[in-house]
C-alpha cells in the first residue's frame, strides 16, 4: 500500500477564506483581547488587499454585544449565531465556494467556538489554519489545551505573519509593499511564549 502524503498546508488566496469569530464587546475580559483583535485586524487588512473573502460571526449579539470597532470590520455583515461553531451559520457561504481549500481562523474563545469550528471544518475536508496570535480564551489553560487538541485533530497552528507571507508568496507581488507596511512591526505579545515551551503537549 502506498504511503499517504500528509498535507503540507500550503495556502493560496484564490482557495482561502478568513473566518473572524465573535470578537464582541462582552468578551473584552478574554486574555490578551486587545492584542488578539489587533492581529485579527491585520489579517483582515491583508485579506482585503489580496481579495480573500472574509466572514464574521457574532455569538448571541443581543446579549454579548456587537463586534468591537477596533477590528475594523464595519463593512462586513456580521452573521449571528448561538451554536458553538461558526459552520452552521456560514454553511451557505462555504457551499457557494467549491474552490475553497483553506480556512484561516481568528477569534475567541479557543475552547469553544474556535475548537468546534475547527472540528466542523475538518469534517468537511477543509484545511484549517488556526492563527494562534489571533485566538484566545479567558483561561490560558483552556487556550493551551484547545490548541493542542486542534493540532491533534489535524489543524495547522500558524502565526499571522507566517500565513500572510504564504498568501503573498513573492516580494514581487503587486500588493507586497502595502503588506510589508502592515507586518513591519511584529505582532503584539499575546502571551504565547509561555505556552509554546518544548515540554508542552503542543510539541508532543
Amino acid at each position: 500500500m502506498a504511503a499517504v502524503t500528509p498535507s503540507l498546508g500550503r495556502i493560496h488566496p484564490a482557495s482561502t477564506i478568513l473566518f473572524l469569530c465573535d470578537m464582541q464587546e462582552k468578551f473584552r475580559q478574554v486574555a490578551y483581547f486587545p492584542q488578539i483583535v489587533s492581529v485579527a485586524a491585520r489579517m483582515l487588512k491583508v485579506a482585503r488587499l489580496l481579495e480573500v473573502p472574509t466572514v464574521l460571526t457574532e455569538q448571541y449579539p443581543q446579549g454579548l454585544g456587537p463586534t468591537v470597532p477596533e477590528l475594523g470590520a464595519e463593512d462586513l455583515q456580521a452573521i449571528p449565531k448561538t451554536c458553538f461553531s461558526m459552520v452552521p451559520a456560514v454553511r451557505q457561504e462555504l457551499d457557494s465556494r467549491p474552490q475553497l481549500r483553506s480556512v484561516l481562523l481568528c477569534g475567541i474563545e479557543a475552547q469553544a467556538c474556535i475548537l468546534n469550528t475547527t472540528l466542523d471544518l475538518l469534517d468537511r475536508g477543509l484545511q484549517v489554519h488556526v492563527v494562534v496570535d489571533a485566538c484566545s480564551s479567558r483561561s490560558q489553560v483552556d487556550r493551551l489545551v484547545s490548541m493542542a487538541r486542534m493540532r491533534q485533530s489535524g489543524a495547522f497552528l500558524s502565526t499571522s505573519e507566517g500565513l500572510i507571507l504564504q498568501l503573498v508568496g513573492d516580494a514581487s507581488h503587486p500588493q507586497f509593499k502595502e503588506i510589508q507596511k502592515l507586518i513591519k512591526e511584529p505582532s503584539p505579545d499575546s502571551g504565547l511564549l509561555g505556552l509554546f515551551q518544548s515540554q508542552n503537549p503542543l510539541f508532543g
